[in-house]
């Protein structure tokens, strides 16, 4: 009763697309006079069979946060390696990594078994993205995801895309829109899945009967491990090394792209080595040569395409580097 109350309160807006018209419930919200909203609510109801006043309803008073767009002009990537990895490599993180595996021993083991994906690399993830729960994002999702849609022009139409994905697993899951909270990208939960990665990769592992990645870590363990998998993760297979180069022209040799590797052979003739010498590298091995910037010059690494598997999660090499060096200190423990 409640809710037929205030739609009778609202303006009904014929919406025009093309030569379809759609008469809609317009509710009060910052992004409802832009330009663009009448096209993201049309391919919202197309693309996930939901109605037009559906869209508007979970969209009611969603706001403008304008810090967001600060935000994302000056990444955490925007630091030097040295500086960057300070974040994750911490004393106090590794000891909380370790206390989350003791308790989560069993489920780490399960999903490396099932999943063929190292416990050190979902540890490495849920430390890095969420510090393993203690910090998962306190922006209202809804809203940073508009907020970009809307004014972060350089990539509107994925946030648009995750906004749709984020109000039809709201509809799904039977939540208000904007009870959920994440990063101020739109990332949600212990692993910080965009919304349109939830239905693709999210793992009901505690046999509840509903995936749940806000609150239940046993399921974001499983749906990492599942991501993963279902990107290339190749089982038993390496993720890097550290390297040395004793070359002159790093350009020549530093991986444009991790997508397309090299015979590690070829790298060899190019004077590329693993600094550890008992780490026996195949000559046919396809591998990459990255380069960090550490505080005392540049540092190296030969990453397998495993470590590609990662940046598939965030493009940042840096990042990858921070997670598989935080869980490889978190399982030495």
């Amino acid at each position: 009763m409640l809710k037929i109350n205030v739609l009778k309160k609202l303006s009904r807006i014929p919406l025009v697309i093309g030569t379809l018209s759609i008469t809609s419930f317009c509710q009060a919200n910052d992004f409802a006079n832009d330009p663009n909203y009448s096209n993201f609510k049309y391919r919202t109801m197309q693309t996930y069979g939901l109605s037009a006043e559906q869209v508007d309803w979970a969209m009611n008073g969603s706001r403008n946060l304008p810090n967001i767009i600060s935000i994302m002009n000056r990444p955490g990537e925007s630091k030097p390696w040295y500086e960057y990895k300070t974040n994750f490599l911490s004393e106090g993180l590794i000891q909380r990594g370790v206390r989350f595996r003791n308790q989560y021993a069993d489920t780490l083991n399960r999903a490396e078994q099932e999943f063929g994906v190292p416990q050190s690399v979902i540890l490495g993830i849920l430390g890095v993205e969420t510090g393993f729960g203690g910090n998962k994002g306190s922006f209202i999702t809804r809203d940073a995801l508009a907020t970009l849609g809307f004014g972060y022009e350089r990539r509107a139409q994925y946030f648009q895309d995750e906004l749709a994905a984020l109000i039809a697993w709201s509809y799904k899951d039977g939540v208000p829109a904007n009870s959920i909270v994440g990063s101020y990208a739109g990332a949600v939960g212990y692993p910080q899945f965009m919304p349109s990665n939830i239905p693709k990769f999210g793992v009901d592992y505690d046999g509840n009967g509903h995936v749940d990645l806000r609150n239940s870590a046993v399921d974001a363990i499983g749906s990492i491990a599942n991501y993963l998998a279902k990107n290339g993760w190749q089982r038993d297979q390496p993720i890097a090394f550290a390297a040395r180069y004793t070359g002159t022209n790093p350009d020549a040799v530093i991986a444009k792209d991790l997508t397309q590797p090299t015979p590690y052979g070829v790298l060899k003739t190019q004077s590329v080595s693993p600094i550890n010498s008992l780490v026996k590298i195949d000559d046919l091995d396809m591998v990459n040569l990255i380069q960090l910037q550490e505080s005392y010059g540049p540092a190296y690494y030969i990453t397998y395409p495993n470590f590609q598997v990662i940046t598939t999660y965030n493009k940042s090499r840096m990042y990858a580097t921070a997670l598989w060096l935080l869980g490889k200190e978190i399982t030495s423990r």
